[in-house]
């Protein structure tokens, strides 16, 4: 199932690992690249040794392509650099305009891809030179239904590449993708339940029991760090206290600076951080950033990533198949 963006990625099958809100191990990334998709890194608030040190695990795992997600809100020049230092092959730009590191990225040898969320968005970053654009749905936190935004970016930079995101979790939804003219889906909220993920347990599990409706779609709530990023999460007390006490702005919200868990690896957690639980995360896991997007209904089980890719292009391939049968008649 080569489209062409997978040829512009190097990829043997269309499906792109978002990057899950930072939980992403070299292993999940590796994973998925072996399988023929294109892993993940979320490395865009590490240190340098940190971003170096991941990325060389991750090549230690696979041979594939794989991808380092940089959000360019914050300064990401020496995070860039040391990508390409390391030969990373393919960079993921996320919000604001790309155009300043994509020349940059592109000369060190890099295939570089950039989130939009408006067909407006989308043929600005394929002037500066974007090689893939991911068009963002409502779904996943984007501010357009994935539904009427994936054509209308199409239309808008074709034939450049574009990946839909957004509600996009089996073999149905990565065939819809390409019926609206995607080459394929950037998955997230499926791969939280993969054997490699590094989530806590209890994330998990609300995870596989989340309906199509568990979900909220918030602009500011938890603190991304930067204004007007929309994201979905999971419903708990955090945000049912937040929405009782009348949906307050930041300095105003219940609970403010309330520790709420602890971490080896981040230290304490107060109510509000954007920090997702991560596996060595004690507390009450529950009232942490629960991120998911609304194709969450769609995630049954654990399985291992590789098992995750070959499941929705196999049921892909056989709706698609379906659909042809059907036609023919």
């Amino acid at each position: 199932m080569i489209t062409t963006g997978c040829e512009r990625l190097g990829i043997e099958i269309p499906i792109i690992q978002a990057p899950l809100g930072g939980l992403v191990s070299p292993a999940l990334a590796a994973a998925v690249s072996n399988a023929g998709g294109l892993g993940t890194l979320a490395l865009w608030g590490a240190d340098i040794q940190a971003l170096r040190q991941q990325v060389r695990e991750t090549r230690a795992l696979t041979t594939k392509p794989f991808a380092v997600n940089l959000n360019l809100d914050f300064p990401q020049e020496e995070r860039l650099d040391a990508c390409l230092q390391e030969g990373v092959p393919v960079i993921s730009f996320i919000w604001r305009d790309p155009s300043a590191l994509v020349a940059r990225a592109k000369a060190g040898g890099a295939t570089v891809l950039h989130t939009v969320g408006t067909a407006v968005e989308a043929r600005q970053a394929v002037e500066c030179g974007v090689d893939v654009v991911v068009a963002q749905g409502w779904e996943a936190g984007g501010t357009v239904a994935t539904m009427a935004l994936v054509p209308a970016v199409v239309d808008a930079v074709g034939p450049v590449p574009v990946f839909a995101a957004g509600g996009i979790a089996d073999g149905r939804g990565l065939a819809a993708a390409l019926a609206l003219g995607a080459s394929g889906a950037w998955i997230g909220t499926r791969f939280l339940a993969s054997s490699e993920v590094p989530i806590h347990p209890h994330y998990r599990e609300r995870v596989l029991q989340a309906t199509e409706d568990d979900t909220v779609y918030l602009e500011e709530l938890f603190d991304l760090g930067w204004p007007k990023a929309p994201h979905r999460v999971l419903r708990n007390g955090t945000v049912a206290a937040w929405e009782a006490a009348g949906r307050p702005a930041t300095g105003k919200r219940p609970g403010e600076g309330e520790v709420v868990a602890t971490s080896k690896s981040r230290g304490p957690i107060v109510r509000y951080r954007p920090a997702p639980p991560a596996a060595d995360a004690e507390g009450d896991i529950d009232a942490m950033a629960l991120y998911a997007g609304q194709s969450v209904a769609l995630v049954h089980k654990r399985q291992p990533a590789a098992e995750i890719v070959r499941e929705i292009v196999g049921e892909a391939q056989a709706v698609l198949l379906g659909l042809a049968r059907q036609l023919g008649n």
